[in-house]
């Protein structure tokens, strides 16, 4: 599903942060990537969505180089990804069902078709008095949960997840955890960036390790 060789990445005219990257991501493969705080795993999940370009080397998604895949053919790709950033990247405007939804919507779905989906998956992870608020009322861990839900919806064939756990506690964290490993379990590949390493020993997953800007994969 997603093939990198050799792949390098810097930022303008400084040192590269990633270096050589080689590896693929089969289909129905459920992985955590790890490493040192500042390691890249950010840049490379980023990599991963293609919301950033390499500096050099071969990335295939889908079987398709994104060298010579033109911007106007990106989003129709990404729409197999669901990604939840650190940053969680909720609207302000839009209520937590709404953000939720959001995806659906864009894709052009009826409501009629998809709302107790959302209804449901916020229940599942908590939210379910709180889908008629605004983000900016929702605590870190609401918002976390609120992007994750987000991510879920369309059961996406990839899932990126950058620290997903990082602001819950520990019971909440193996709720989720046992979601990904489900959704895997559905056939969607699934990538979780994390530096917990409880999480880590919950799963016998394989494991991408990233320290120096360089890639160890541990089976």
């Amino acid at each position: 599903m997603i093939r990198f060789e050799n792949v390098g990445l810097r930022y303008g005219m400084g040192p590269e942060i990633l270096q050589d990257l080689t590896f693929q991501i089969e289909p129905q493969s459920f992985q955590f990537l790890t490493g040192p705080s500042g390691a890249g795993k950010t840049s490379l999940i980023r990599l991963l969505f293609m919301s950033l370009r390499p500096t050099r080397g071969l990335i295939k998604v889908f079987d398709r180089d994104l060298s010579v895949i033109g911007k106007q053919e990106l989003p129709k790709l990404r729409r197999k990804i669901g990604v939840v950033f650190q940053d969680f990247r909720l609207l302000d405007h839009l209520t937590t069902y709404e953000n939720v939804a959001l995806p659906l919507r864009v894709a052009g779905k009826d409501e009629a078709d998809y709302r107790s989906d959302v209804v449901d998956l916020l229940k599942w992870v908590g939210l379910g008095d709180r889908m008629h608020v605004l983000p900016p009322v929702l605590s870190g861990g609401e918002k976390q949960r609120a992007a994750i839900a987000r991510a879920l919806i369309t059961r996406p064939e990839i899932l990126l997840a950058d620290e997903p756990t990082g602001n819950v506690d520990p019971p909440l964290a193996r709720r989720l955890l046992r979601l990904f490993i489900e959704l895997n379990k559905l056939g969607t590949s699934v990538i979780i960036a994390t530096h917990d390493i409880a999480l880590l020993e919950q799963v016998d997953a394989r494991r991408m390790v990233l320290a120096d800007g360089r890639l160890s994969i541990f089976d």
